[in-house]
């Protein structure tokens, strides 16, 4: 039987290949496998690599397809080759052009030659390929030549199910009741999802690391800051399900004393990041939002973007390293009444407040770092002066109360 090869030629940004290690001298060839790196724009990913050698059914509508596609379309991620694995491709050979940053790859048996892993992303990418721009998101792919003897066993490796994740476990175990006992009744509950494989848009990490900054058991002070939910998000959920195996649903649970707060803190939330632009406006009366390195602007006649919870219109697109630190600056709001949190003042009003003094000291202190609101999120200095700004103006308030 002829086997027709199929021959991809596409742009790249950069090539690497990674030779076989059993090379004995110069005098014997390298073994037949091969391992070869590119780095592609998403818009030059070809559209007709062969998929029958992919040993999974790609299902968009698992939780995890969804997550995959949030993060290619979302204009605020520019980490999309970093985060998602890439394809893997087995092909009979691959040709770099470095002269056109071009690669041809070669498949001459379709049973072999093909994707084998990765076939969830590369059905999102070739989905969503025409909405991006060119620069907007990159894709790993990995490339080997010389495996079609060991491909079963290749196939079966590479796919093999991940882990069984922390939360996955801490769903079977019921430890999330606190959670939704809290949120049943808000809009989005319906969307976040405890374990793997769940449909939904909000991941149970996100609604923790959230939480994570209102922890006034383990954050106190001034001196102790919740950047980890920012930084570190698992170690959000560490947290948590520790409190829960050493408390359970008792109040000495810190998570249990927030039961009275919950709801108002992703409201707090959608304000801050429905209102970001509006703040800054009265910072810096002539300040155009969208310029701010890490602000994305939505382009003239696309949708409204979606805030996180409530899916509310939004023009601008605000990075969570300015949100996070903003938002733990409002544990100093925070007292414990009858074994609860409770808020020493309403936290809409005070974000409306002093929303531009925060959203413009938090943006200020990013332009001191390199325009980077990466290193702002994790910045210790900048949290501890958002920390003061809030605490300070529940202190005036408390004053003027006990003058009046």
């Amino acid at each position: 039987m002829t086997i027709e090869t199929i021959s991809l030629e596409f742009k790249i940004k950069s090539f690497r290949k990674v030779p076989n290690p059993y090379y004995l001298n110069e005098e014997e060839p390298l073994k037949s496998a091969d391992m070869y790196f590119v780095i592609c724009d998403i818009k030059d990913v070809p559209l007709d690599i062969p998929m029958q050698t992919n040993p999974r059914e790609q299902n968009l509508n698992l939780s995890a397809a969804k997550k995959i596609k949030n993060s290619l379309v979302d204009p605020a991620n520019r980490d999309f080759y970093l985060l998602n694995r890439g394809l893997l491709l087995s092909a009979n050979n691959i040709v770099f052009n470095s002269k056109k940053d071009t690669v041809i790859i070669e498949f001459t048996d379709i049973n072999v030659h093909g994707n084998i892993d990765g076939g969830h992303t590369y059905k999102i990418i070739k989905e969503y390929q025409q909405d991006l721009d060119y620069g907007q998101q990159y894709v790993k792919i990995e490339i080997l030549t010389g495996v079609e003897d060991i491909f079963q066993k290749l196939a079966s490796a590479r796919n093999t199910s991940t882990q069984v994740q922390d939360k996955s476990i801490a769903e079977l175990e019921k430890r999330f009741e606190i959670i939704k006992k809290a949120l049943q009744n808000e809009p989005f509950y319906e969307e976040i999802y405890f374990k793997e494989n769940d449909s939904g848009s909000i991941d149970v990490t996100d609604i923790l690391s959230i939480l994570n900054l209102f922890n006034i058991a383990k954050y106190s002070g001034i001196n102790e800051h919740p950047i980890i939910s920012y930084s570190g998000k698992k170690q959000c959920i560490d947290t948590y399900i520790n409190a829960h195996k050493k408390d359970g649903n008792d109040l000495e649970n810190p998570y249990v004393k927030m039961t009275n707060i919950i709801i108002d803190v992703f409201k707090l939330y959608d304000q801050l990041e429905t209102k970001a632009r509006d703040y800054y406006s009265k910072y810096i009366t002539r300040g155009k939002y969208g310029s701010i390195i890490g602000v994305i602007k939505r382009k003239d006649g696309k949708p409204y973007f979606k805030s996180k919870f409530y899916k509310k219109d939004m023009e601008y697109i605000t990075p969570n390293g300015f949100l996070y630190p903003i938002l733990g600056a409002f544990r100093s709001l925070l007292e414990i009444k009858d074994g609860y949190y409770v808020w020493k003042k309403n936290p809409m009003e005070v974000l409306d407040k002093i929303g531009p003094e925060l959203i413009g000291n938090t943006i200020d202190m990013s332009r001191e770092l390199g325009n980077n609101p990466q290193s702002a999120g994790k910045n210790k200095t900048l949290w501890k002066n958002l920390y003061m700004c809030v605490l300070m103006e529940t202190m005036s308030s408390m004053t003027d109360i006990n003058n009046s």
